[in-house]
């Protein structure tokens, strides 16, 4: 009887061990795979304004140094842009600026 409560407890030792050790492995690489995943997300969006802004500024429809995403809204170079974490709308007063390598918009 005592010799079969040892190999419980000892099993029970073993198998959480094994939990412990797998959620010390699984939680921070589900934190890297998510944070990647939303970085990759973000670029989307960034390159999706960068290449529309670009656009308007070839056609010539676009001047200064900056324009903002109203602009690209109201002259048809751009869908509504959602952030693809918080699923919120960008503000339309958000400013892509042009610069001598292109265009900088930061939208996280």
């Amino acid at each position: 009887m005592v010799k079969n409560m040892k190999n419980t407890s000892k099993k029970y030792l073993i198998f959480v061990t094994i939990g412990i050790v797998f959620i010390i492995i699984s939680i921070p690489t589900i934190y890297k795979i998510i944070k990647n995943y939303n970085n990759k997300s973000y670029l989307v969006v960034e390159k999706r304004i960068k290449e529309a802004a670009k656009r308007c500024y070839n056609e010539k429809k676009c001047k200064g140094d900056s324009v903002t995403l109203k602009t690209l809204y109201k002259k048809k170079y751009l869908d509504i842009q959602v952030n693809p974490v918080t699923k919120k709308k960008y503000d339309e007063d958000l400013i892509i600026k042009k610069s001598k390598n292109g265009f900088i918009v930061n939208v996280r």
